[in-house]
């Protein structure tokens, strides 16, 4: 069973470069992403347009092509959680979050008895036909799963202890396009009461053990929260890859 390298490397204090991918429905972009040295990508059922067969294809080429595929779902739903994991996900990123009693709920969804309460729907082409027992799969999955608490508005960063203290959750992704607007500041990714509210999720995440994360569409942005300590780093997404290098060749030869 294939462990996962992404949560290992977090839990070592290695970075692992990561980004959004939420339009393009060809396994084959992911495929490049991975080549290019991304560890993971987040697949975006939350603003993305990707059904439940999009996110079963995506993600098990993801996986074979050493990318690791971790599902935004659009919302805190049991139904959510459980068939992107069943789909074959790495992990989900929990967006919105501001309560720890709904928060814990949703990170149970996660795990199988007796850690969590996650129901049983694991195929065969989850482990690519291998010969493993059930146990071997409830163990395997608690252990490889990765749970991402997002953290976008002021509410969720004054209670980013009380979130943080929740059990089994692996790394945070700040959102800092939601949280500047809750903050009002909407786009200003350097104002100072942004960097200040950032800084205090790192810390917090320091205490409680937790893998600090962002996720940017700027490259110096990403270099500025990467040499803060940033370890679950996001930078940029498909389309946005795509439309720059295009736009950088066009430029050049106008």
């Amino acid at each position: 069973m294939k462990p996962n390298t992404v949560k290992q490397a977090l839990r070592e204090g290695r970075v692992q470069l990561g980004c959004g991918f939420w339009q393009f429905r060809s396994p084959d972009a992911l495929r490049t992403l991975a080549a290019a040295g991304f560890d993971w990508a987040f697949l975006d059922t939350e603003h993305g347009n990707f059904d439940l067969e999009t996110i079963q294809d995506l993600a098990a080429l993801a996986v074979r092509t050493g990318i690791s595929p971790i599902v935004r779902v659009a919302d805190l739903q049991y139904a959510l959680v459980a068939r992107a994991l069943d789909c074959g996900a790495e992990g989900v990123i929990f967006p919105r979050v501001e309560s720890p009693e709904l928060l814990e709920k949703a990170v149970s969804w996660t795990k199988f008895p007796p850690v969590g309460i996650r129901g049983c729907g694991i195929g065969a082409f989850n482990f690519d036909f291998e010969k493993v027992s059930i146990p071997q799969i409830i163990d395997h999955c608690n252990a490889h799963t990765m749970v991402v608490l997002q953290i976008e508005t002021r509410r969720a960063v004054e209670a980013c202890d009380e979130l943080l203290s929740v059990a089994h959750i692996d790394a945070v992704m700040v959102g800092p396009v939601d949280l500047s607007i809750s903050l009002g500041i909407p786009g200003e990714f350097q104002n100072p009461l942004l960097i200040t509210a950032v800084e205090r999720i790192i810390d917090s995440c320091r205490r409680h053990s937790v893998a600090p994360g962002i996720q940017n569409r700027d490259l110096a942005v990403a270099k500025f929260w990467r040499d803060r300590g940033m370890l679950f780093l996001g930078c940029s997404n498909e389309v946005m890859m795509l439309h720059d290098r295009a736009r950088e060749i066009t430029s050049a030869l106008r």
